[in-house]
């Protein structure tokens, strides 16, 4: 049996922002080929931790260690961190006015490949991708998410996503705000990005987004740290059960 190739290891982290700590001790491993979604109520410390991860200046990590492909993630600069292939998508993501979508995805994959990409090239692999994801040609046009309804900052940023390839995904609430319609889009492009060669890790507080993006592993967060892990199921309990239901087990019996 082949060995997993291990993508991301986190050892009791501990975070705190402005003094107050948030991560009390969070321990994950991810490898490649999988999906995990990380779930729990608001405050819990999930956007914490990919923020965390992503190098926000901040987060301040106070223990534990963090190891992307073996190597000491807390102490690459956040440059470093993206064109080694790890990605966010954030849960609200900024308007930047006077730069086209077409201008920034261009900038974006050649940052990330280390050499520029012809453009006969990047515009063929930039259409396949819309093309996927159901996005029309004047969005190339407009200003990066500048009046861009949820749906189509989502749409963007899972478009990003495809171009970038990265290995490592953090997908901080990608479901939030969207309709039925826009849910399925965004869920098909995450779907069609998920492969053997890299992992990715879904934070939501619902089910719903797992209807159509089904992880291998399911996390409970609270209160800064993962209570409770499963398969897919553990999700579908949690929407029957309410979160309630895990955080009663922690409460000693008499």
């Amino acid at each position: 049996m082949t060995a997993k190739r291990e993508i991301l290891r986190i050892e009791d982290l501990h975070v705190e922002v402005e003094g107050k700590p948030i991560l009390k001790g969070v321990n994950l491993t991810i490898n490649a080929g999988e999906v995990h979604a990380l779930m729990g109520r608001n405050g819990s410390g999930k956007s914490t931790l990919s923020y965390t991860l992503m190098g926000h200046p901040r987060y301040t990590v106070t223990k534990g260690t963090v190891l992307y492909h073996g190597k000491d993630l807390l102490a690459m600069p956040v440059d470093q961190r993206a064109r080694s292939g790890i990605y966010l998508a954030f849960q609200y993501p900024v308007a930047i006015p006077g730069v086209s979508v077409s201008n920034f995805l261009r900038a974006s994959v050649k940052a990330r490949r280390g050499t520029d990409v012809p453009v006969k090239e990047f515009r063929k692999e930039l259409k396949e991708k819309m093309a996927t994801l159901g996005v029309s040609n004047e969005f190339l046009s407009r200003y990066v998410n500048d009046g861009f309804s949820g749906g189509e900052k989502k749409r963007l940023e899972i478009l990003h996503m495809a171009l970038l390839n990265p290995e490592f995904a953090l997908l901080d609430e990608t479901d939030s705000g969207l309709d039925i319609d826009a849910l399925r889009t965004v869920a098909d492009g995450i779907n069609a990005q998920a492969n053997e060669d890299n992992a990715m890790l879904l934070i939501t507080h619902y089910q719903r987004v797992l209807d159509y993006v089904t992880p291998h592993f399911v996390h409970v967060m609270h209160n800064g740290e993962i209570i409770k892990s499963g398969g897919s199921e553990l999700a579908k309990e949690l929407e029957a059960k309410g979160y309630d239901w895990v955080t009663q087990e922690l409460v000693p019996t008499a």
